[in-house]
């Protein structure tokens, strides 16, 4: 939460606004300005080192860390948050030079607080420099000279290395492309971006086997999960017919959490489920997950039913869609289901409004815990940079690095998702996450109360990632009534619940 808080105050995403139509278009709608007019508004840049100052302060070490030690000594290795902080140190030693030569000078005398690195540390801290460096040349349209420190950071930056030569390889190549775009070399984006939206959805629906083997392997998908669904089954175990409404089912992995749980309950045996999935596309695969759903049904002694609802434009969503049955406990379920609808801000409105003309016991919410819509790059670039540093830390902790799956997640998704963040804008920028604080306050326009979990739920999170061999660096903290999952510190996800007032 440490980590969160320093970010959150650094970078203040959103301003609070005095009426609600002011308010909303903080919270989702993009101003980022086109990249020229930032030659005449660059204070924010020299005011980098003292947000730095604060931001690369190191963590003290705890056992949220759950690093590896090196073979050689006791000594713990760095996390890939630790070593960002330091190539953010490095990044203002850098920005006092005086001439770009000082800056590669390979015999710069690092400080005490560099002392006792390994090699390979030093050339990741390197890496973080050079990026970091890089950056701040595209702001200023310095773009050859941004293009020569992306060539630095190629010679060590790979796809399939450690944590921190991956993030900086998909980093370096969002940045060239970038680039290309200012520079005329790439045609400037002019859709809706309606389809660049539809490519990400179409690239989550299809790779099954991927995803599923992630959620296997991450302790805190897991963990996210049960204990989401958890918080549901608190609501609606004592009714005798549950009908729960899905606003991302995917792979349906939660709801087969929600079967399972729901058909062993001795003391409030339950007589029927019935789920409705709801999307704007992709009906064969969903249509696939119910079929799968319903064998897993059969196979657990449960009555069950499944219902696709299907609407080209969120616009065209209502209530007569979904076969309510007053005798029914009404429960709500979006899991990563609404960050996609940020950038269409009346399509979020208006399914928020059908949502609460039907009155559920509970709407329950995981989505990604960090701001990664500010209209500032420097700003979205930083934040991007800790989040998916944490995400990739994970993955080579978790996972072996010649695995597929692996591989597969960190260019269709993750490298995508750095893609969006870094080198599109306005409409092309499809892939966009706020965090819980941000929720809140949109959902209070539509009288939506946050309720808070029972012990069992967090309880359940937490013996979920003590199963796990890299389960440790997991990190469980409450952010008001919410729980936020974490890497070794860094928020990766927001749990929370909710109902109508």
């Amino acid at each position: 939460m440490e980590n969160q808080k320093e970010i959150e105050k650094l970078h203040p995403l959103f301003k609070e606004d005095d009426s609600r139509d002011q308010h909303l278009v903080a919270l989702f709608q993009d101003t980022t300005p086109p990249l020229c007019s930032y030659e005449h508004n660059m204070q924010e840049l020299a005011d980098i080192e003292s947000q730095y100052s604060e931001l690369i302060k190191p963590r003290a070490p705890s056992d949220h860390d759950g690093v590896a030690k090196t073979e050689s000594s006791d000594r713990r290795k760095l996390s890939t948050d630790e070593v960002i902080r330091l190539g953010g140190e490095r990044f203002i030693q850098s920005r006092s030079s005086t001439s770009m030569n000082e800056m590669f000078i390979s015999t710069h005398p690092y400080p005490v607080s560099f002392s006792g690195l390994s090699d390979q540390e030093l050339k990741d801290v390197q890496l973080i420099e050079n990026l970091l460096l890089s950056s701040e040349k595209v702001v200023h349209q310095q773009f050859d000279r941004s293009l020569k420190l992306l060539d630095q950071c190629d010679v060590l930056a790979s796809s399939s290395g450690n944590p921190i030569q991956r993030i900086v390889y998909y980093f370096s190549k969002s940045l060239r492309e970038k680039i290309d775009k200012e520079t005329g070399r790439i045609p400037a984006f002019t859709g809706s971006g309606k389809k660049q939206e539809h490519e990400t959805q179409g690239r989550i629906m299809n790779t099954t086997m991927t995803l599923l083997s992630i959620y296997q392997k991450l302790p805190f998908y897991q963990a996210g999960h049960f204990s989401g669904v958890q918080a549901l089954v608190d609501r609606v175990s004592r009714s005798k017919r549950v009908h729960v409404i899905e606003l991302a089912i995917r792979q349906g992995v939660q709801t087969m959490i929600l079967m399972q749980a729901l058909a062993s309950q001795p003391d409030f045996p339950i007589k029927h489920l019935k789920v409705t999935a709801i999307g704007t596309g992709f009906e064969q695969q969903i249509k696939q997950t119910g079929d799968r759903l319903k064998s897993f049904a059969q196979s657990i002694n449960l009555s069950f039913s499944y219902k696709v609802v299907i609407v080209k434009d969120m616009l065209d969503f209502n209530r007569d869609l979904l076969e309510l049955d007053p005798r029914e406990a009404l429960g709500v379920f979006s899991l990563y289901g609404l960050w996609s609808l940020i950038t269409q801000q009346d399509r979020l409105e208006s399914l928020m409004k059908v949502i609460k003309s039907i009155n559920p016991r509970v709407m329950v919410m995981c989505e990604v815990a960090a701001n990664l819509n500010s209209p500032n790059f420097v700003n979205r670039l930083i934040e991007a940079l800790f989040y998916y540093g944490a995400v990739f830390d994970s993955l080579e902790d978790c996972m072996d690095r010649e695995d597929e799956n692996r591989g597969i997640t960190e260019s269709i998704y993750l490298g995508e998702a750095i893609r969006s963040m870094v080198a599109a804008d306005g409409a092309e920028r499809v892939i966009r996450h706020v965090n819980i604080d941000v929720w809140r306050k949109f959902f209070a326009q539509f009288g939506m109360k946050e309720i808070g979990f029972s012990v069992s739920s967090l309880s359940q999170a937490k013996l979920v990632a003590e199963k796990f061999s890299c389960g440790s660096s997991c990190t469980f903290d409450m952010d008001g009534k919410s729980i936020i999952i974490g890497w070794k510190g860094t928020p990766i996800e927001s749990l929370s619940a909710w109902e109508f007032s």
